[in-house]
Formats: C-alpha cells, sequence, structure tokens
C-alpha cells in the first residue's frame, strides 16, 4: 500500500528522515510556544475557542472561532459574553451574562468598619436558550471567578469548523496528516 513511500524513506537516507522529524517537532514546539505565550498575554488558559452549538444564535454560530482575554481585575458585567469551564466538564461553554452580584466582606482598619468588594457571582444564559445556565453548573448556584476562561473579544465567523469538521470525523484528521506528510516528501524532491 505505501512500498513506494517507504523506498522514498530508504533513498532519503537516515539523516534526511532525521532531519524531517526535528523540523516537524519544531513546527510544532512553535505551535505550542506560540500558543501559550497568547495565553500568558491575554490571561487565559484557552486564548482562542471554536462555538460548538447553536446556544448563542444570532450573536454566533456553530463555527465561529473566538478570541478570549480575562484581565485579572476587570469585573464582569451584564451582557459581557463569556466562556465558563465548569470542574468535571470538558467542553467550555459560551453564554452571556444575565446578572452579576458582589459578595463583599468586612474588615475593621482602625475602628471603622468597612466592606471590601470581594469575590463576583455570575448566571449566564445562552441568548437561543429559554431558561438560564444553573442547570449545566452542576450543583452550584452561580459561577464564580475561576470558572469563567475569558470574555469573548472577537471573532472569525466561521473559520472553526475545520476543527468541528476533525472532531466529528477522526478519519478526517488522519487522512489531513497523510496528505500534509506526501506533500512535504514531494516538496523535498
Amino acid at each position: 500500500m505505501f512500498t513506494e513511500e517507504l523506498k522514498a524513506f530508504r533513498r532519503l537516507g537516515f539523516r534526511h528522515v532525521l532531519l524531517q522529524v526535528l523540523n516537524f517537532a519544531s513546527v510544532i514546539a512553535s505551535g505550542l510556544m506560540i500558543w501559550k505565550g497568547l495565553g500568558l498575554i491575554t490571561n487565559t488558559e484557552s486564548p482562542i475557542v471554536v462555538v460548538l452549538s447553536g446556544s448563542m444564535e444570532p450573536a454566533f454560530y456553530r463555527g465561529d472561532l473566538l478570541f478570549l482575554t480575562n484581565p485579572p481585575h476587570e469585573r464582569y458585567h451584564t451582557g459581557d459574553i463569556t466562556v465558563y469551564k465548569i470542574p468535571g466538564a470538558d467542553i467550555p461553554i459560551v453564554h452571556r451574562v444575565m446578572e452579576t452580584h458582589d459578595v463583599s466582606s468586612p474588615v475593621k482598619i482602625s475602628g471603622l468598619d468597612l466592606k471590601v468588594p470581594g469575590e463576583q457571582l455570575i448566571l449566564t444564559k445562552g441568548d437561543n436558550n429559554h431558561i438560564d445556565d444553573i442547570e449545566l453548573y452542576q450543583g452550584l448556584d452561580w459561577l464564580e471567578r475561576k470558572h469563567i476562561v475569558g470574555k469573548v473579544r472577537g471573532l472569525l465567523p466561521y473559520v472553526g469548523y475545520v476543527t468541528i469538521a476533525m472532531n466529528d470525523f477522526p478519519q478526517l484528521k488522519y487522512a489531513l496528516l497523510g496528505i500534509l506528510g506526501l506533500l512535504a516528501l514531494i516538496q523535498r524532491e
């Protein structure tokens, strides 16, 4: 089945094959460094996400690519579109903030009773959903800041369909990798 490709590898020699493997590894490492660098700049574990469902239509459609930031001292407001992740859930959810509540904590400073703003509690809902997300919170009444992955800052429509297609059809992922490998071999010759 791949006899011609195997013959081509044998003709290239060990050093050339090793060089190809190192080039591939450097491309993967560069991609990971860019991803982690974007994460550090935007203060989020995932600076780019793909919309996987229609719960936010018409604001976002399935396959839209969203860009996120999560500034540490910025408060979330009603109407902001956030991406959150509940512990134990694998997939982050993109929904709009419907309510926020600030939980303040009392502090005594030189005889004065002051209230210092503390944790912000958030309730979300998908634009295309009829009820809020409390059922999605898996026992939580509100989202806390630690659950928020980021706030949506921009989008590229439909670009994420590539990711959706590769997740829905894993064979497509392997076919794409095989085609890219063959193109790399052809280009070298």
